[in-house]
């Protein structure tokens, strides 16, 4: 039977697994920064301790310390790691035991897809509590129990590792926890081993002469207190020139950690872009219904759907999956996000959903806190994902009618509308736009020449906008056409036609990228801008942010304001203006009254006309008279066709295989009207192809996508198939 652990060894082995356990678990305040946090190493530290001092006293074998640590971790875990589902406060329940259970294997990976800090939020506590457990446990009893008690020290460098590996991108103090870490465990290795010499000289003591008593002490004594000197001079050079060496050459970048580089759960670019759906709200069935009620909303305040910005040519979309873009990256938020160091004027809202839905979730300014109510509160709350570079918030789950949820938002101060002049671009990131088309720099151009400094370049582009710009939805019989979209093609329609003529989706697309062209990067804000608590489909708008250096983020409606537009004026005005005819004189003819006139004859039919003939030459002159009266009835369906043809011509014949595509689907789509379809007006061409049916008609929309969004030009033979498709369909 081994002999039993003396109280010094165990004393000293607990207090130096203290030190080392409290300085590892450091890295585990900036994930969590609660008082929780503080309460969870409080009680963990002791009651492991003691569950392990007992292992080692009463000599359990391992299964015995399995079991018991398991019901160590069940007895204590809910109350420390799961604190909101203790009932009373200190008594654990069902619910919060099955969290507890889940959080040891679900809990690690949510840890990593959550902003931090978490505090006590849900069981993210649990893997904390897992930690320093089993550090305690498992370093203790190794330092009490095992031949090498020196690897008693892994447990607390493990924990740090591990606490380090799932924190922040950067630490709040980068030194001290590592270097003391350090100067703590290498103590703890020389004491460990001066009590092994100790011992050893103390089995030996028996066997020893008279004589050797001298030597005894000296062997016991001295050589000890040199090691610790020794040791604690290394480390005093050695941490010294560390923080030194750190502090001269810091780093300039975050560092990486799993949360850096972990995929996460939630892309926006899995989603069609929000700006996409800009007229849906527009449209009879939405423009007047109430969307959702808000209670504590300030006057003229803004409320914010997504922030988009990464433009392919195409779509404005949130994030770019071709370019790091911090904006398309989103995190679930605990209960709130810190935003400290922030200036502006706090808010709190109440939003309720009526007729919204969708995955993205309303916000105000820059968000802070948000708590959901209703039946579906818990899942739209696991599903709660923010970024905070774009002030964007989305759930998985999605928002339907009936649910609702407390805003706290933190609204930055903007500068006024006349400091505008006096803006500075500045250094915010955003992915490069592609397929921007010339015609806007030349717009630009016109609209900037001659005007100095960025700011009030970026005035002009504003009022040049405002002043040719004209607003149109295009949904109603007396409205202007005005086709939605906002790719290049549309802009290009937008910024070349006579008129200007767009809606908010464009102005603000236009203005963005006019916006970086000076200098300034921009992104779009898609959302809503209220009159009243009831936010209705007709509140929808879209306005830019640019970033600046005295502000950051200032937002700017860069659209017309709402006025009658003019008769549209004729695309060819030498067509109009012709020159004028000279018309000759007429000539007036001088009656000769020598002249005699010819004395008026009524001829008849020759009386010896045959009768049959006679009934021949009146059915003749009915029938001319009813082919007449058939012809202009039918004269205008003749022009229809007429003109037809003649479309389909010039447009099969066109001078590019872009053109002959792009004609082919506007012939096959003018065929699924005429035919009685009645497909959306800003349908897509898969959804019109979805609607007349068949595989020819999904590939026809296919191959028309491609011609006109690729960046290469298709080859003639697909314009042939095209057509080919065209006719058989």
């Amino acid at each position: 039977m081994s002999a039993p652990i003396s109280p010094r060894i165990i004393a000293v082995n607990t207090a130096m697994l203290w030190v080392t356990t409290l300085i590892a678990a450091t890295a585990l305040w900036p994930i969590y920064q609660s008082r929780s946090l503080l309460l969870l190493i409080a009680v963990t530290l002791p009651v492991g301790s003691l569950l392990a001092i007992l292992g080692a006293v009463l000599r359990w074998p391992s299964f015995v310390m399995v079991l018991a640590t398991l019901a160590v971790f069940l007895a204590i875990g809910v109350q420390l790691a799961v604190p909101s589902k203790a009932q009373f406060g200190w008594l654990p329940s069902g619910e919060g035991l099955r969290d507890l259970v889940t959080g040891v294997a679900l809990g690690w990976k949510q840890l990593l897809t959550i902003t931090v800090p978490v505090g006590s939020y849900e069981a993210l506590l649990v893997p904390a509590f897992v930690l320093v457990l089993l550090t305690v446990v498992v370093g203790l009893s190794t330092a009490l129990r095992a031949r090498n008690g020196e690897l008693a020290v892994l447990a607390p460098i493990g924990l740090f590792i591990i606490a380090t590996a799932f924190g922040a991108t950067y630490p709040s103090r980068p030194l001290d926890a590592p270097i003391g870490l350090m100067i703590a465990v290498l103590l703890w290795l020389v004491w460990f081993r001066i009590n092994r010499r100790r011992i050893a000289v103390q089995a030996l003591a028996p066997q020893l002469i008279p004589s050797d008593t001298e030597l005894h002490a000296s062997t016991s004594g001295s050589p000890g207190l040199r090691t610790a000197a020794g040791a604690a001079a290394i480390l005093l050079v050695a941490s010294t020139g560390g923080i030194l060496a750190a502090q001269a050459l810091s780093p300039q970048e975050d560092r990486t950690v799993l949360r850096s580089v972990i995929v996460q759960p939630f892309d926006p670019r899995d989603y069609i872009s929000p700006l996409s759906g800009f007229r849906r709200y527009l449209q009879p069935a939405l423009v007047d219904s109430v969307l959702f009620t808000v209670t504590g909303l300030p006057e003229n305040t803004a409320i914010r759907i997504a922030t988009l910005d990464s433009y392919d040519g195409i779509v404005f979309a949130v994030g770019s999956d071709a370019v790091s873009s911090e904006s398309g990256s989103f995190t679930r938020v605990p209960d709130r996000f810190d935003q400290t160091g922030l200036a502006g004027q706090r808010v709190e809202a109440s939003i309720a959903v009526r007729s919204y839905d969708g995955i993205w979730v309303p916000t105000i300014g820059q968000f802070e806190a948000a708590e959901f109510v209703g039946t579906n509160s818990a899942s739209i709350r696991s599903g709660f994902f923010y970024n905070n570079v774009s002030g964007t918030a989305a759930t998985t789950a999605g928002l339907t009618s009936g649910d609702s949820y407390a805003l706290t938002a933190l609204l930055p101060d903007q500068p006024r509308e006349n400091a505008l002049g006096t803006l500075i671009p500045g250094g915010a990131s955003v992915p490069e736009a592609s397929g921007v088309p010339a015609e806007l720099t030349e717009k630009l151009d016109e609209y900037v020449t001659g005007v100095d400094g960025a700011g009030n370049r970026l005035v002009a582009m504003l009022r040049g906008l405002a002043e040719e710009g004209y607003i149109s939805h295009g949904v109603s019989e007396d409205e202007p056409p005005s086709r939605s979209g906002h790719s290049a093609d549309r802009l290009i329609e937008l910024l070349a036609a006579p008129r200007m003529i767009g809606d908010a989706e464009q102005y603000a697309v236009a203005a963005a990228l006019m916006a970086r062209d000076l200098g300034f990067p921009s992104r779009v804000v898609f959302g809503f801008l209220p009159t009243s608590g009831e936010v209705r489909g007709g509140d929808v708008s879209a306005w830019i942010e640019v970033s600046t250096a005295q502000y950051g983020w200032v937002a700017i409606d860069p659209n017309p304001a709402v006025r009658p537009i003019p008769d549209e004026l004729p695309e060819d005005i030498s067509q109009v203006a012709r020159p004028q005819t000279v018309v000759p004189p007429v000539l007036v003819e001088i009656e000769n009254p020598d002249r005699q006139t010819t004395p008026e004859s009524e001829q008849d039919l020759p009386p010896t006309l045959d009768p049959v003939v006679q009934a021949l030459i009146v059915a003749l002159q009915v029938v001319s008279v009813v082919a007449l009266l058939v012809a202009l009835a039918v004269s205008p369906f003749v022009v229809i066709l007429a003109a037809k043809l003649r479309r389909r011509r010039i447009r099969r014949s066109a001078l590019n295989p872009v053109d002959q595509i792009s004609g082919g689907w506007k012939e096959f789509r003018d065929s699924v009207i005429d035919h009685g379809l009645s497909p959306a007006q800003s349908a897509t061409r898969s959804e019109i192809a979805g609607i007349a049916g068949g595989a020819q008609s999904l590939m026809l929309a296919a191959l028309s996508d491609r011609a006109v969004f690729a960046p290469a030009a298709p080859p003639a033979e697909d314009a042939d198939t095209v057509w080919r498709v065209v006719d058989e369909l």
